[in-house]
């Protein structure tokens, strides 16, 4: 009698914990599907949850001959407790996320006590699984938060060669200080050694500021400073190797310059593109031909990740670029090359008053 209770015991283990750790993931589930809205990551987590269930149909009888709710002492405990109220979505998630972990460790070791050993195994390895997928989960919507930053705003690049003999840390200053949020650092003269000492004030004085920091082209020299991501363009390193290389929590952008390239990027999983250059502009060497405002169209309507309008835009055809629909615009030697960046910045935003939030 006292081993058949002992069994029964475990199987009450089995069954309560494949119903916390379903619900647990549940939640989860409809998180990263309603709120972030990522298709990929409420996949996985609908993957494992079914996994879950699925795996013990075998024991289905065992753990509904042994179930017995109004005998579990966890019920009263749990009624007067308030350890289940959650300040914010991070907590909800990460509650949930420990509530499943720990579930999926009980089962795994009611198995072994029912000496099934292979699954057993099986839930064991579900658990990594489970540690992969959370850091999955906090990643991506660190980097939504992120992508917010693209929204109704300017994007500053450095171009010393237009500064007025201001250094790259001193215009990026100014920038910061009327308020841009995003840096890219483009430096094509300068030595390797003189790139990342400048690069590495500027991902100090980024920080400060909580803005973003990108870097052009150099993936290593984004890896070493710790910026938030790199900017590549058609004829750099594939998408997909820096993506492997930097790994999912990095953004990284892709100039494009036709529908085909802009596709291509989406594809390949870049987190915004470059739409230009728009206008003819000068501030790069062996720029391609301006794309026009018709290819911004575009991009506008058919791209699904957010886009920076870049090339020739000055403050005389700003509104222009706002009334295609562009919500984030690159002006290189506008902003660099003012006298006072921060008047000349106040300027641009009164004239976006009327496109931008």
């Amino acid at each position: 009698m006292e081993e058949n209770e002992r069994v029964q015991g475990i199987y009450r283990m089995i069954d309560a914990n494949r119903n916390r750790v379903a619900e647990g993931l549940r939640v989860i589930e409809d998180f990263t599907r309603f709120h972030q809205e990522d298709r990929e990551l409420t996949e996985r987590i609908r993957r494992i949850r079914h996994e879950v269930r699925k795996s013990l149909h075998s024991l289905e009888g065992e753990m509904l001959a042994a179930r017995s709710a109004a005998r579990d002492p966890g019920r009263e405990v749990s009624a007067g407790s308030d350890l289940d109220r959650k300040a914010g979505h991070d907590q909800l998630i990460t509650a949930n996320f420990r509530r499943a972990e720990e579930g999926i460790r009980v089962i795994e070791e009611a198995l072994h006590r029912l000496d099934m050993e292979e699954l057993s195994k099986k839930y064991e390895g579900l658990r990594f699984d489970l540690y992969d997928l959370e850091k999955a989960v906090f990643l991506e919507k660190g980097k939504k938060q992120k992508m917010a930053f693209w929204e109704y705003s300017f994007y500053g690049i450095t171009a010393e060669e237009y500064s007025l003999g201001r250094s790259n840390p001193e215009v990026v200053a100014e920038m910061l200080a009327a308020g841009i949020r995003i840096i890219q650092y483009r430096e094509k003269e300068k030595n390797l050694r003189e790139k990342y000492a400048e690069a590495m004030i500027l991902r100090r004085i980024t920080r400060e500021s909580g803005a973003l920091f990108l870097v052009n082209d150099h993936v290593d020299l984004a890896l070493m400073v710790e910026a938030d991501g790199v900017h590549i363009g058609q004829d750099d390193l594939p998408l997909p190797e820096v993506r492997g290389l930097l790994g999912p929590g990095k953004i990284i952008g892709v100039s494009t310059h036709s529908p085909e390239q802009a596709r291509r990027a989406v594809a390949e999983g870049a987190d915004y593109i470059g739409v230009g250059p728009l206008f003819p502009t000068a501030t790069k060497k062996d720029v391609c031909p301006p794309v026009g405002l018709g290819y911004l169209d575009f991009a506008v309507k058919e791209i699904p990740i957010p886009l920076v309008a870049i090339g020739g835009i000055k403050e005389h055809n700003l509104e222009e670029v706002c009334r295609h629909g562009a919500r984030c615009v690159a002006m290189v030697t506008e902003i660099t090359g003012a006298e006072d960046i921060c008047k000349k910045i106040g300027r641009l935003r009164a004239l976006t008053k009327k496109y931008w939030r």
